[in-house]
């Protein structure tokens, strides 16, 4: 995590250019530098990422956003719409295993940096692509994000309240972050295939493809019956029943989940009313799925007649499915996040601070991940990369920031 230990990790001696922007393409990096691998930021000279603007800002300049999510990489400013640019890319490339992207289908190309070129220079590179569409199809022109993605990919349309107007599935960048998880388990799959034949190969991740992988039975349940999955809003699940959010006497909510016959006869012996789960009440999952509306009214009374920590506690000592509904503030006060180490304190020298942010996962019990350090200031590391991986002197250097090609 954030000690400063140097245990051997899975990824020690793999190198990775990030010149991707915003949160998918780099979360894949970012994955992939916290499990040892040595991550180059590639950015523009000018400005850098976007995600330096992405959030709330700091003293430095740039955001919490870019601090967290770009931890552990080195930033290496190179404008690759000059040709020294351009040529400084492909020596780079020339001496690393893995590349993410996720500009605009043609974008590199357009560059002279295309995949054939860079394959050409490298024969075992793997590169990670991510568009909001893919590399083909009719739609892989348009401009993509995760906003859209969400959209396209069908989680938008059954998200909120019956005939209401569909909302955002929580966090707007969901699919940034689905894609890049996506991305390196194909870039993982991909270093294994390289083992076997000394090949590379390229990932093609569009942004909505990640959302539409995670849609249950939506697609099947329309090629062989023709339904059209509605908003229900948060109570209705066709395979289960109570199931959603209900709110407490103190203002609070809480999530249930009934399943299965058992557990909502626990939940029944939590509310005080165990003959809700007999043969000729509630009992079996058919009658409360045909009596939902009635089931939860139940719940929902019983839920808003005591306050969270009260019905928390029941639920908990009955063994029945509950769940406060977290804002981050109860997050930082859960004692289980705590345990687990779900947080970790960042120093963060050069504006004084200590952040707290989300640790690495998953945990594995060998070769547990770190976080050595929070996203860098825009060119931190261009002269050290520049010198130390392609030998070029000091004069040298200075004459490509006088060009402003770096």
């Amino acid at each position: 995590m954030t000690d400063t230990t140097h245990n051997p990790l899975p990824l020690d001696g793999i190198r990775v250019i990030d010149v991707a922007t915003v949160i998918a393409a780099p979360y894949c990096a970012t994955i992939l530098g916290e499990f040892g691998a040595e991550v180059l930021k590639v950015e523009h000279p000018l400005g850098g990422d976007a995600l330096r603007r992405f959030g709330t800002p700091t003293s430095r300049g740039d955001t919490l956003t870019w601090l967290s999510e770009s931890r552990n990489k080195k930033s290496v400013t190179i404008d690759l719409r000059r040709p020294e640019g351009v040529d400084l890319f492909k020596q780079l490339v020339a001496k690393t295993d893995i590349v993410c992207e996720n500009f605009r289908t043609g974008t590199l190309e357009k560059w002279g940096l295309g995949w054939d070129v860079l394959r050409a220079i490298n024969p075992g590179l793997i590169m990670l692509r991510v568009t909001g569409y893919g590399q083909n199809g009719p739609y892989k022109d348009r401009p993509g994000f995760a906003r859209v993605a969400h959209a396209v990919g069908g989680i938008v349309y059954l998200t909120g309240m019956p005939k209401g107007t569909p909302v955002t599935p929580g966090s707007t960048t969901l699919a940034d972050y689905m894609t890049g998880m996506f991305g390196c388990l194909g870039v993982l799959m991909a270093l294994r295939y390289r083992e076997q034949t000394g090949c590379g190969q390229y990932i093609d991740a569009a942004l909505y493809e990640s959302i539409f992988r995670c849609t249950e039975e939506l697609a099947p349940a329309y090629s062989t019956y023709g339904v059209v999955r509605e908003r229900h809003g948060p109570t209705h699940n066709a395979f289960a029943c109570p199931d959603g959010h209900f709110p407490t006497k103190d203002g609070k909510w809480v999530a249930i989940s009934c399943a299965t016959d058992k557990l909502f006869e626990r939940l029944a012996e939590a509310m005080g009313r165990p003959e809700l789960a007999s043969s000729t009440t509630y009992g079996e999952q058919k009658t409360r799925i045909e009596h939902r509306h009635d089931v939860n009214e139940i719940v929902r009374d019983w839920c808003g007649s005591l306050p969270r920590d009260a019905v928390l506690e029941r639920c908990n000592q009955a063994g029945a499915p509950v769940a406060a509904l977290h804002n981050i503030a109860d997050i930082f006060g859960d004692r289980h996040f705590h345990a687990r180490r779900n947080i970790v304190a960042l120093d963060v020298e050069d504006i004084g601070e200590t952040i707290m942010v989300p640790s690495v996962v998953p945990n594995m019990s060998k070769t547990p991940g770190r976080i050595n350090h929070a996203g860098p200031r825009l060119g931190e590391h261009t002269d050290e990369v520049l010198s130390d991986l392609l030998g070029l002197d000091e004069r040298r250097i200075a004459e490509l920031h006088e060009k402003h090609v770096v």
